[in-house]
């Protein structure tokens, strides 16, 4: 199954009093980047969260976000600063005093300060916690990778029909070249004897020049390569997998092999195939760009 390097997918488990909310999204990258995004509390389980996305996740850049909630008292502490607390109470009671202020709101006023009251939350039973939390992760992932599978069938069947395209397009590359040399031969021979009516033409000089164009303008090894070319990506297209840098070096070299029949060709219908067969090739590119 081929996957694309876009997906979404979310994910919830609820259990004990605890709810995790999960969210993971990617887009194409070079290589496998996480970034990941979760409570301080769970600061503990980032590297191992890591580890088992990068065992699912072969290729972009992924991020996750977690959310955790508790509805348990015994999952929540809360601590008072009464140091803080006790200097606060005195500095606003000498301002009361100091400046006759009315205001009752003296306890009000001083949980407001930062860290007199902290709240936290117990994770004590960790295993349990663990446990839940990789739940709603395996919830998102499946949602995660049907969309990737999903985009990644839709882009295999695009490429394919450039493939298809291409084909075509080699398979009137093919029979012109084998014309070609010919209406050359033919051309020159025609222009030859409008210059020289009156002498007889040289056959073997004739030959000579017509086999050093059909050397220099010769394609047959590039289509050849081009035919194996699309073999090539065909079957990996049908194998599946990981496969977005192995088209990639495919697409590189279909490349390189129409560059090199738009340079020999001395035919414009050539010429215009060649232009034809580039602008599919650039296509398919685009394309696996965003394949895992």
């Amino acid at each position: 199954m081929i996957r694309s390097m876009t997906g979404y997918g979310r994910g919830e488990f609820e259990t004990n009093c605890r709810k995790f909310t999960v969210e993971i999204k990617s887009v194409n990258h070079k290589y496998n980047d996480f970034s990941v995004k979760l409570p301080r509390s769970l600061f503990y389980l980032e590297d191992e969260i890591r580890k088992y996305l990068s065992s699912r996740i072969k290729r972009g850049k992924t991020d996750i976000y977690i959310s955790f909630e508790t509805f348990s008292k015994d999952d929540i502490e809360i601590t008072v600063n009464e140091v803080l607390a006790e200097m606060l109470v005195e500095k606003l009671n000498f301002l009361k005093e100091k400046y006759n202020l009315s205001s009752n709101e003296t306890l009000s006023l001083v949980t407001k300060f930062p860290d007199v009251l902290t709240v936290e939350k117990k994770n004590e039973d960790e295993d349990e916690i663990r446990k839940s939390m990789f739940q709603a992760i395996d919830i998102a992932l499946e949602s995660f990778v049907k969309m990737r599978e999903k985009e990644g069938e839709n882009l295999k069947n695009d490429i394919l029909e450039k493939v298809n395209v291409i084909e075509d397009t080699v398979k009137n590359i093919t029979l012109l070249s084998e014309v070609v040399v010919e209406e050359y031969k033919n051309k020159l021979e025609t222009r030859i004897n409008e210059l020289l009516q009156k002498y007889e033409i040289d056959e073997q000089r004739l030959a000579t020049e017509v086999a050093i164009v059909a050397d220099k303008c010769c394609i047959d090894e590039e289509i050849t390569r081009l035919k194996s070319h699309i073999i090539q990506m065909r079957e990996i297209l049908h194998n599946g997998g990981q496969i977005g840098r192995k088209l990639d070096f495919v697409v590189q070299e279909m490349n390189r092999e129409s560059n090199t029949i738009a340079s020999k060709s001395n035919d414009i219908r050539i010429t215009n195939y060649s232009i034809t067969l580039k602008s599919e090739i650039e296509k398919i590119r685009e394309q696996i760009q965003n394949i895992e």
